[in-house]
């Protein structure tokens, strides 16, 4: 008996998979920030609070009854929040909470909130741990 030969072909299908995490991390982080600025926009409105910068990874969002003054700010804040971070870590305080600035008619709160850093610009009059209570809410 003759043995027959059998041709196997054999189909290939490439399947490529994309790793979506980083895409969604990245959806989150954005919507994240779009809820911290509408909560800041509302704490904007009350009396005594001049403004605020939120940065996140790409991009800030800048509300600041004095524009001319913008540089200045994101300077001062990015500064205090730098050596504010290196300070905890430099005196092992643990993880940094937040900053506060006072100057003879201002202040500001600075703090880092879901990978967010905020600033928060009032007159010394405000009560910044209710500010900054409102904010973390």
């Amino acid at each position: 008996m003759a043995k027959k030969k059998r041709s196997i072909s054999e189909t290939m299908t490439t399947v490529l998979v994309e790793d979506n995490a980083p895409l969604v991390e990245a959806i989150e982080e954005e919507q994240v920030s779009q809820d911290l600025a509408t909560r800041l926009s509302g704490i904007c409105e009350r009396p005594g609070v001049l403004g605020f910068i939120l940065r996140d990874t790409t991009t800030a969002t800048i509300n600041l009854k004095e524009p001319e003054k913008i540089v200045d700010y994101a300077l001062l804040t990015s500064q205090v929040l730098e050596s504010s971070q290196e300070i905890s870590q430099m005196f092992n305080l643990g993880e940094f909470g937040s900053a506060l600035i006072e100057g003879k008619d201002m202040k500001t709160l600075c703090f880092v909130l879901d990978k967010n850093m905020v600033n928060i610009f009032m007159e010394k009059n405000v009560d910044h741990a209710d500010v900054l209570n409102s904010v973390r809410q």
